[in-house]
């Protein structure tokens, strides 16, 4: 047994492996639970018990000699391949592949920063709404298009509860729980039962404005328009109301600026009439005022609406609003540049 033991210890002193591999089987053939050091430990039952001391000895000597040599080798290899690696600090770093915020989400932040800049807050409210909020509070007649379900999409056995189909429903609710001066856009997604195609979805966002106070006119709304537009779209962008009719404002208006493309000298895109229409305004009828609680005899104010898909269109000109929603990473690697 003592002469098997010194055999093996010059052998695990002989050890020269050349990689790892040859590390590894080295490892298998002496230090593994098969190996030939486990097999002496095995035998070491048969010694006379004279011996047992003596070769217990020197078994735990060759097992602590063969477990320090592989240490050592094992050690020295990845010495070396440290040492053979070289890195060139000349280079610029390895790219890193960034993400990039979805357009809508630029577009959304980019109209919310535009009226932060002239004291407006942001205002949230629930996508889940009552008929209150939605339509009765904001002067929609019982017999209004917008109450039929070829718009609406209504909770199943609650007629009263709806998908918000617009954002001017937090409108109403700030306006129930606070008083004047209020100033406010509300951004978030809307709902509208239509059919989906390249130019409507079922669900699309919003950012609305309010402004109730003391002697708010036209004109505050007109320049509130200008700055917008001018802010968005450029300080060339012109622009012009047009007569409309909305429920909640009296009057109202439309907004059309002058094609960011063509400059106003008339393209497809804007059907050859230089304009392109991008939100929707008002005063803020004083029905809607008094069946929010606030007096309409002291307080006025005036709302605008606009889709963020729209002005998205507008800056980045996607021509399928489908795309907004795909999660298409070659359509959102577009965008990296741009926020």
């Amino acid at each position: 047994m003592l002469n098997k033991i010194q055999d093996i210890l010059q052998q695990v002193q002989a050890w020269a492996p050349q990689n790892a591999q040859e590390l590894e089987a080295l490892r298998i053939k002496y230090l593994s639970k098969k190996g030939e050091i486990s097999a002496l430990f095995n035998d070491f039952r048969q010694v006379p018990n004279e011996l047992k001391k003596e070769v217990g000895m020197k078994l735990n000597e060759l097992k602590n000699a063969a477990q320090d040599k592989l240490n050592e080798l094992k050690e020295a290899m990845e010495s070396k391949e440290a040492a053979d690696v070289h890195y060139d600090y000349s280079r610029s770093a390895y790219p890193v592949e960034l993400g990039t915020r979805h357009p809508l989400s630029i577009v959304r932040n980019e109209i919310i920063r535009i009226f932060e800049n002239i004291g407006f807050t942001i205002a949230e409210g629930p996508e889940i709404e009552d008929d209150w909020h939605v339509f009765s509070s904001l002067n929609f007649p019982p017999e209004h298009p917008a109450r039929d379900m070829q718009d609406t999409f209504f909770i199943e056995q609650h007629p009263d509860v709806v998908l918000r189909t617009h954002t001017s429903s937090v409108q109403s609710r700030v306006m129930e729980n606070s008083q004047p001066p209020i100033r406010i856009i509300c951004p978030g997604r809307v709902y509208r039962n239509e059919a989906i195609s390249y130019r409507a979805h079922c669900f699309f966002h919003q950012v609305e404005a309010l402004y109730v106070d003391k002697n708010v006119s036209y004109a505050d709304l007109l320049q509130t328009l200008e700055y917008f537009s001018k802010e968005m779209f450029g300080e060339q962008t012109k622009i012009r109301l047009r007569p409309s009719y909305f429920p909640f404002t009296e009057p109202s208006a439309e907004l059309d600026i002058s094609c960011n493309i063509c400059g106003g000298k008339g393209c497809p895109f804007c059907k050859n009439t230089g304009w392109v229409e991008i939100l929707g305004c008002g005063m803020v009828d004083p029905n809607v005022l008094e069946n929010c609680g606030i007096d309409s005899k002291v307080y006025s104010g005036f709302a605008l609406g606009m889709g963020v898909e729209r002005i998205t269109n507008l800056k980045y000109q996607v021509k399928d609003l489908r795309m907004f929603s795909e999660n298409d990473v070659r359509f959102l690697d577009e965008f990296k540049s741009a926020y």
